[in-house]
């Protein structure tokens, strides 16, 4: 167990400075904004092409992987979908909201960080940029087709299918916009291409690349000054333990159930699903109005994941040793 404490520990003790920084006033909540778009608009994409672009195609693309991570994925939104709707009676819009942080993690913040101590950076960007795929293509623009079903529902502007349109046309474009995306595709061309940068390049995307697991930590923790959780303990908890607990278990019933893939692999893509979910749930959810849950949830479960992802790694371990 010391370990895996040793993986783990580091990973929310920077967090954590993160947090007393901007508690302390050494950052204002506004500059962990700044870094962000540091990480996701130059950090991330370089670290993306890095991983892609040193290996071939067939050594990259997993279909098994993603189809793996998509299946649990979808099923963990569903879940929490259908436990809004029916078991706390809650509008579509709002149980759109709280499928989506039960099945979208983290993972270019704390997923790759957590990654790279267990596994290397190169398996580690492989792993982000499959669970991207997946992420911004299916889980994601599933909740807001949702969403705006539920606000077509309420009478709410246009009609269903006009609204779902819009939620799809809006998810594409914002896929189209992301700088993450952009690294992983110019990865994927290096990749089936053959080519490789020339040596002053090479050497300064990796200085960027080298930026992204410290620095996307550190916003993670000053992200969390403020928030309280309130009132919603009950939708907190039932978010948290559908993250945290049932996302990872559909992926890895998926894997167990699929054809095998590399045992590195299937630990890396259980491991993702448990990470807590991504930086942008509360402002996902805010147009929902849905933001202070998605807060307060956010909170709950980047803390409660300390305990529960050593208990999975520890497990994951065992399992593949």
């Amino acid at each position: 167990m010391l370990d895996v404490l040793a993986i783990t520990v580091p990973i929310y003790v920077v967090a954590a400075i993160g947090y007393l920084c901007t508690r302390g006033g050494l950052f204002q909540r506004g500059d962990m904004r700044v870094l962000g778009k540091y990480v996701v608009n130059i950090a991330l994409p370089a670290l993306l092409f890095n991983a892609l672009s040193q290996r071939s195609v067939a050594e990259v693309f997993n279909p098994v992987f993603i189809a793996a991570y998509a299946i649990g994925s979808v099923a963990a939104n569903l879940a929490g979908v259908f436990w809004a709707r029916r078991v706390a009676g809650q509008p579509l819009s709002a149980a759109a909201m709280i499928g989506l942080g039960m099945s979208n993690p983290n993972s270019g913040f704390i997923g790759f960080p957590l990654m790279a101590l267990l596994f290397g950076p190169v398996n580690a960007g492989i792993g982000l940029a499959l669970a991207m795929v997946v992420e911004n293509f299916v889980t994601i623009p599933l909740s807001l087709a949702l969403a705006e079903s539920g606000l077509a529902d309420a009478g709410e502007g246009q009609g269903r299918g006009a609204r779902l349109r819009f939620a799809l046309v809006q998810s594409l474009r914002g896929v189209l916009r992301n700088p993450m995306i952009w690294g992983l595709v110019a990865g994927f061309v290096f990749s089936l291409a053959g080519w490789r940068l020339a040596e002053p390049v090479a050497r300064t995307v990796n200085l960027f690349a080298a930026a992204t697991a410290s620095l996307s930590l550190f916003v993670i923790g000053g992200s969390l000054v403020g928030i309280r959780i309130g009132h919603m303990a009950r939708e907190v908890a039932v978010v948290a333990a559908g993250k945290l607990v049932l996302h990872p278990l559909f992926v890895l019933a998926a894997v167990l159930l699929l054809p095998p893939m590399q045992r590195e692999l299937q630990m890396i893509v259980v491991l993702m699903a448990a990470v807590p979910m991504l930086g942008i749930y509360p402002i996902l959810a805010q147009k929902y109005g849905q933001d202070a849950m998605a807060a307060a949830a956010q909170l709950g479960t980047t803390v409660a994941s300390f305990f529960t992802l050593t208990a999975i790694i520890w497990a994951v371990r065992n399992w593949a040793g």
